[in-house]
């Protein structure tokens, strides 16, 4: 980790008595930093910082630029998570670490490479629900990342607006959740629907479905953005950043 000013100020309260050690190591671990070959600096401390591990976009990246990142990173905090790999990518990563736990969702399109650390714990739960089955992608996403945070996870797939007689008992099943993604491509109407159903905040994803005007999640996001309902909202296809929202509030309700 190279030293850096705010480090360097750090030392000095430590040495002055202004701070203890132990505040110390918390904010150094927050801060860290690792250059890898000069194509890469990552964050060892977004954890720490955020409480959302540091996530390596996969889609891309050279190969082996992206294996020397999850291998460094596994040194440093046990676990990596890589998003929108793919199945030559995981290959590739997996016989790079044969010493390495290599976990490949393929739906997720998501690589989980670890040393045998656990990820945490949370008793947050998140529900996830889908218009039809086309926007499981992009669901499955947001699921692996909610559950890398600790989150306890409930899927409802493929209960979207074209049969809404399906959502009812699928809400019914989902009832524990603290927060719910709702992924739904199209005209994108089932988040507006859900958050005016549930008590808990829902966070809607559109999916690069559909086609012609305003295709490929296009209608899907306007529509969310006008929502009479109290709804948030990511970019098309954002499944990391719902889940990662999803946990983070739900893991927070916990706390209270």
């Amino acid at each position: 980790m190279p030293l850096n000013a705010r480090i360097l100020n750090l030392m000095e309260e430590v040495r002055s008595g202004r701070c203890s050690p132990e505040e110390a190591a918390d904010q150094i671990s927050g801060l860290r930093l690792e250059e890898i070959a000069g194509v890469a600096r990552i964050d060892l401390g977004r954890s720490i910082r955020c409480g959302i591990p540091e996530v390596v976009l996969a889609e891309g990246k050279d190969t082996a630029h992206l294996v020397e990142i999850m291998r460094r990173y596994v040194e440093a905090s046990g676990r990596c998570v890589a998003s929108r790999t793919t199945p030559e990518q995981a290959d590739a990563i997996q016989q790079a670490a044969p010493d390495l736990t290599c976990e490949f969702y393929r739906d997720a399109r998501i690589v989980i490479l670890s040393n045998g650390t656990e990820k945490p714990i949370n008793s947050g739960t998140v529900g996830i629900i889908t218009a039809g089955t086309s926007d499981i992608r992009v669901a499955e996403e947001a699921r692996i990342i909610a559950e890398e945070m600790g989150c306890r996870t409930l899927t409802a797939y493929d209960v979207g607006a074209a049969g809404i007689h399906r959502l009812f008992p699928a809400l019914q099943s989902l009832g524990d959740a603290d927060a719910y993604v709702v992924c739904a491509g199209r005209e994108g109407t089932l988040p507006s629907v859900v958050a005016g159903l549930v008590g808990r905040p829902v966070i809607g994803v559109p999916v690069s479905v559909g086609y012609g005007y305003m295709g490929k999640g296009e209608a899907a996001l306007a529509s969310m953005l006008q929502s009479c309902a109290v709804l948030t909202v990511v970019n098309i296809d954002a499944g990391f950043t719902a889940g990662a929202f999803a946990a983070q509030i739900a893991s927070g309700v916990q706390r209270e």
